[in-house]
């Protein structure tokens, strides 16, 4: 049934990898933000698995019953992690959706085992933008737990969310140890071939046209920064934040991505 969720634990080496399966079907993977979990995907996963796919969400190393070392990895060490996961559940080449930072990782595994990748789907994705001064001071208020609750809020309403989103949804799910660590995946990660996905997959570039973080890029600057084979959706109505805000837009967008590379 496609509203039932699974929850399997997969073995890798030292590193345990919780993960949420739904549906049937080819396969979707979900991969969650800066030091979230796959929780943020709760209003999407059931509409793609409604639709005929299998959703795969790892849970990333530090949330839930996901465990491994924290210290010395890089981005392809977290994509192996996903890999793994998709071996051992019989995924077959999966399309691999990143929501914000799970971008990079989706990017990652495209470049060390693409042959578990079908395409790629980018949400809400940073491609090198440079940040303001104070989006990035948001991005790091939104889950300092120094910070009260009021003021974690208007870091999230200044950097996630469109106006007149209820941005409280937000504010817990944030995981801050895990942040630190992907954050330190993403700075020891020197090897640059992971960026240029769609020079090795299909790539959607889904956009939210309200981001501060990652504004609407053109499409030549995606070809410029990914490769030739790329697509673009803009979805109205969302800031970075993207998933609570329009679950239904994006689902669609994947859904629609999928069918696509299935013709």
């Amino acid at each position: 049934m496609e509203g039932t969720v699974e929850r399997r634990i997969i073995t890798r080496g030292a590193t345990r990898i919780e993960v949420l399966l739904q549906g049937s079907g080819p396969a979707i993977a979900l991969l969650p933000s800066l030091g979230r979990g796959a929780e943020d995907f709760d209003t999407v996963a059931p509409l793609v698995a409604a639709a005929g796919f299998r959703v795969i969400r790892p849970e990333p190393r530090g949330i839930g019953a996901s465990t491994g070392p924290m210290e010395g990895l890089t981005l392809y060490d977290l994509a192996e992690d996903v890999a793994a996961v998709l071996a051992a559940v019989g995924a077959g080449p999966t399309i691999v959706a990143g929501h914000a930072f799970g971008n990079w990782v989706a990017r990652a595994l495209a470049a060390v085992q693409p042959e578990q990748v079908r395409g790629v789907a980018l949400l809400a994705a940073s491609i090198g933008t440079e940040l303001a001064p104070e989006i990035r001071a948001s991005i790091n208020g939104s889950f300092d737990p120094a910070l009260s609750d009021a003021e974690r809020l208007k870091h999230l309403e200044r950097g996630y969310f469109a106006a007149g989103h209820d941005a409280r949804v937000w504010l817990p799910g944030w995981h801050p140890p895990v942040a630190r660590m992907q954050r330190a995946a993403t700075a020891a990660t020197q090897d640059p071939a992971w960026r240029r996905v769609a020079d090795r997959v299909p790539v959607l570039y889904v956009a939210a046209a309200e981001d501060s973080i990652a504004p609407v890029p053109t499409l030549d600057t995606l070809r410029a920064a990914l490769g030739e084979r790329i697509s673009l959706v803009v979805i109205p109505r969302a800031g970075h934040a993207l998933l609570p805000e329009q679950p239904k837009a994006t689902a669609e967008a994947l859904i629609g991505f999928a069918r696509g590379l299935a013709g």
